[in-house]
């Protein structure tokens, strides 16, 4: 039986190389067994080949069966190791789309030795477009085993990790399998930053606005048709976070999404909502709350108090998680290092006023400082500084008078 993928002798000679820390220019050829998996693998006029160039700062050029990769020692075994576990992912006949390559990239340039597969063939459900929905990354799979393993779940990160769509697809996919006989979705009512002022309609009118996001997931993951028809059923339930107090949910998947804007007493009422054969996740990020001004998160709150409550995960997200454009990655990177720098300029801040209540000097002007110093020590034992003494004197006046 012959390999799916032979290499070609220049490989031995690269590995060396690596291993030697040259970074020449050199070319390594890949020859492919399986013509219709070399197409998948390379995508509709070769643009999985062209987003791997972009990434790995290569080129590639295929003929027949044979793909040439061209460029530094490092980059080009890194984009073998890519094509590779691409490859082999293409025996199992999954559907390889741009985004994933995009993002298996990214997972390989982290760690060369990913295993892909264990990753992107962990299928929950599937779109009704026929689009696998599954984890797209470490942090992703570990989060996915965490909520299948416990009862109550906690993601916390930034926006754009697929916290709150893998738990959406987890639901239906509990739902299609009558692990649980309904889903609650709920998000605490709280605007983001504006106000909004009066909304018209009655009550569900007026608190959509806020669950939106949660019933595009919902229709993204299930067909129009029958997701509303579990919703007017009941089946699917979407509420405001207020509407949980005094309900007890026995035999459903909850969700409690942008939970950062949950205070302490909301989020005690949510997690002891939960009944028999309930299964919980809350997601959200504590770099976006909300809340008043002096009003804790009740998710930060959850989590040091929690944190060591056994049948409980916390499952953290990074940037480095990000599965949205990848411009979103970098704004994300951004505003973190923005947040560093102004922590950073707070605490030089309240260390230099810190020393100044203790009697200390700035580390610049110190003569000034000493000058000054001197001054207000003479202006508190109630003597006239020598300089306005000598002044005082010229104008014919008494040092020792009042002023």
């Amino acid at each position: 039986m012959k390999p799916d993928l032979l290499m070609c002798e220049e490989t031995h000679e690269l590995e060396e190389e690596a291993r030697s820390g040259r970074d020449d220019c050199s070319t390594l050829t890949l020859r492919f067994n399986d013509a219709d998996r070399l197409r998948r693998l390379c995508g509709p006029s070769n643009e999985h080949l062209r987003l791997i160039q972009e990434r790995l700062n290569i080129r590639i050029g295929s003929r027949g069966g044979e793909l040439y990769l061209t460029g530094s020692v490092k980059p080009t075994m890194t984009a073998r190791a890519l094509l590779e576990k691409l490859y082999g992912l293409t025996k199992e006949r999954f559907p390889l789309y741009p985004e994933d390559v995009d993002q298996a990239a990214r997972l390989v340039v982290r760690d060369v030795e990913v295993d892909l597969r264990s990753i992107f063939l962990d299928t929950v459900t599937v779109t009704p477009k026929g689009r696998a929905i599954g984890p797209r990354g470490p942090s992703q799979k570990h989060y996915l085993d965490s909520i299948r393993a416990h009862d109550i779940v906690f993601a916390i990160g930034p926006a754009g990790t697929g916290k709150t769509y893998l738990a959406m697809a987890m639901a239906v996919a509990s739902l299609l399998e009558n692990k649980v006989r309904r889903i609650v979705l709920c998000r605490p009512a709280v605007e983001a930053g504006e106000k909004l002022g009066f909304l018209p309609g009655n009550l569900a009118e007026k608190v959509n606005p806020y669950l939106r996001p949660l019933y595009d997931a919902l229709h993204d993951l299930m067909e129009d048709d029958r997701a509303h028809d579990l919703v007017e059923r009941g089946t699917i339930e979407v509420a405001p976070l207020a509407f949980m107090r005094g309900r007890t949910l026995n035999d459903a998947f909850v969700i409690l999404d942008e939970a950062q804007n949950s205070t302490g007493e909301q989020m005690k009422m949510f997690l002891t909502r939960l009944g028999f054969g309930a299964k919980a996740v809350v997601t959200g990020d504590v770099t976006q709350v909300d809340l008043p001004s002096g009003c804790a998160s009740g998710l930060i709150e959850a989590r040091r108090i929690l944190g060591d409550v056994s049948g409980i995960a916390f499952c953290s997200f990074t940037d480095l998680d990000v599965v949205r454009h990848p411009l979103v990655q970098r704004v994300i990177r951004a505003y973190d290092q923005d947040d560093d720098r102004r922590a950073q300029k707070e605490r030089e801040a309240a260390r230099e006023s810190q020393q100044l209540a203790e009697g200390g000097s700035l580390p610049s002007g110190g003569a000034s400082s000493s000058n000054g110093d001197s001054e207000g020590s003479s202006a508190r034992s109630g003597e006239v500084p020598s300089s306005r003494a000598g002044k005082l004197e010229q104008e014919g006046a008494d040092p020792e008078a009042p002023g």
